[in-house]
């Protein structure tokens, strides 16, 4: 098959946050409560583990991918908590590692559980616009904004292939 353009996607932050679970809604428009730590390739969308023992491999993929989607649970600890100091400690990592222009989507997930937030909208709001990063609130258990959040980024990601960016 050809194709134009082909992106390549790396969806990364801590264990137990949604990631897998945001991957399988996309691709395949069902929910799965239940993982094993994964390290997957699907689609060209790298689902990474987010175990300290699994991140030099995870580093492995950053120069490959054209977006990212940084992904927190909304309903663990809060904006001043451990939770955002490791989302610094992976945006450091894709920034210093990956491409310059790379787009990255911050994703404030399990949002269907919004009586258990710990983490406001405005708080995750406020983190994306200081490091520059597109910002969604989704769901991987009832699909929302999950299909918004990879075709916003694509966007981006198109938009500055348009403009010579990439």
């Amino acid at each position: 098959m050809s194709y134009a353009h082909l992106f390549k996607y790396i969806i990364i932050g801590d264990v137990g946050v949604g990631k897998s679970c945001l991957l399988l809604q996309f691709t395949d428009k069902r929910f799965q409560p239940l993982h094993d730590p994964t390290i997957d390739t699907e689609f060209q969308i790298w689902d990474t583990p987010g175990e300290d023992r699994f991140r030099s491999i995870t580093r492995s993929y950053y120069d490959e991918v054209d977006g990212a989607l940084l992904v927190y649970d909304i309903t663990r600890c809060s904006y001043d908590d451990l939770q955002f100091n490791h989302l610094a400690s992976w945006l450091r990592d894709v920034k210093r590692l990956a491409k310059d222009n790379m787009t990255i989507m911050l994703v404030g997930n399990k949002c269907d559980l919004s009586q258990r937030r710990a983490v406001s909208y405005e708080e995750g709001r406020k983190f994306a616009n200081e490091h520059g990063l597109i910002f969604v609130e989704a769901s991987e258990k009832t699909a929302q904004n999950v299909e918004e959040g990879f075709v916003q980024t694509t966007g981006v990601i198109y938009k500055k292939i348009q403009d010579g960016v990439f």
